[in-house]
């Protein structure tokens, strides 16, 4: 993970700001650690019923690099596992706080059926492709996974939407950079690292950022139910969140959590892409009737100097301090 520069003084006031690890089952670990409602983001990536500790026997994988002890769920155990643990993750997280699931699509339904039996409400269903699947020869390759963000009702959830990119920031094509960035598929690859001890599954850095900087700010608290390879914990630390995560496997433990401690707390913050709201002031307010003759005037006026009406609209949204949508649906609305 990358330093931050010495040059850069960073004064934010850490004394609030915590890791904190269980080598324990999640569901024990969180009914004996955790208050009600403790939580304001859960990033979790369980275990997904595959017989992931044996994939390496048919896909013919390298894994001596591989840290041993991953602990995999019996098919025939997957529902009532997930509804165990999602209850529990219900109950900790906070009224408008968020969750990611990051799942396959093999016991996909055991995942949602659980997540019925909760009040917490399914706001997306997001897909992440990575990169290389593995080749099939008899069937389609996978290469996605499903992540389904959910939401605890009670209060109003925390969405950070400018937190990467403002309204303004466009493509070359002209094409809006946050409407793209905020897309339900998400085309992220996975980190490979050749020659280096790993985690079986490791979720890649820019996946964790992402849902880090929407749906999150700093000091907030962020739990990983099935920690495996810290990453969850590593990120948050790197940009000023705290953290809970628990692990049973004993080997995954040791030695992730050490990497957690050679984190230094907001290394990353310097790197981030962040944006801003730089909407015009009056985006979303009602049209005042005073506000619309002008509009009609002054589209007038720009029409008779020879403007065409896409020339016409950009003047506008400067005189009025209105988006582009704004400005045309108030003229079709005025039949101009």
């Amino acid at each position: 993970m990358a330093k931050k520069p010495k040059n850069i003084i960073d004064n934010t006031d850490r004394s609030q700001l915590f890791t904190r690890f269980y080598n324990e089952d999640c569901v024990e670990g969180a009914r004996k650690h955790l208050a009600d409602g403790s939580v304001d983001l859960i990033i979790t990536d369980p275990p997904y019923g595959i017989e992931g500790d044996q994939l390496h026997r048919h896909y013919h994988r390298d894994e001596s690099f591989v840290i041993d002890g991953y602990v995999e769920i019996p098919v025939e155990q997957y529902g009532e596992f997930s509804l165990r643990w999602i209850r529990e993750a219900a109950r900790v997280l906070r009224s408008g706080g968020s969750m990611y699931l990051v799942t396959g699509w093999t016991h996909l339904r055991h995942v949602l059926n659980a997540v019925a039996e909760t009040d917490l409400q399914l706001v997306n269903h997001i897909i992440w492709k990575y990169n290389f699947g593995v080749f099939t020869r008899q069937k389609y390759v996978t290469s996605h996974y499903h992540i389904l963000y959910l939401v605890k009702p009670g209060s109003r959830a925390f969405f950070n939407t400018y937190a990467r990119f403002a309204p303004s920031e466009k493509t070359a094509e002209n094409r809006s950079l946050l409407y793209s960035d905020m897309e339900d598929v998400w085309i992220i690859d996975r980190e490979y690292k050749t020659g280096k001890v790993r985690h079986k599954n490791e979720l890649p850095t820019q996946l964790l950022v992402k849902m880090l900087q929407y749906s999150s700010s700093e000091r907030d608290v962020v739990c990983d139910f099935f920690a495996g390879s810290f990453s969850t914990a590593k990120i948050a630390k790197a940009l000023n969140r705290s953290s809970i995560s628990f692990e049973i496997g004993k080997q995954a433990f040791a030695r992730q959590t050490r990497e957690v401690d050679a984190v230094e707390w907001g290394e990353m913050l310097w790197l981030l892409k962040t944006g801003k709201d730089d909407r015009p002031e009056q985006s979303n307010k009602p049209w005042a009737d005073e506000e619309v003759a002008r509009l009609i005037d002054l589209y007038n006026a720009y029409r008779g100097e020879g403007l065409k009406k896409m020339a016409a609209i950009e003047r506008l949204q400067a005189d009025l301090q209105r988006g582009y949508f704004s400005v045309l649906n108030a003229l079709k609305k005025q039949g101009l």
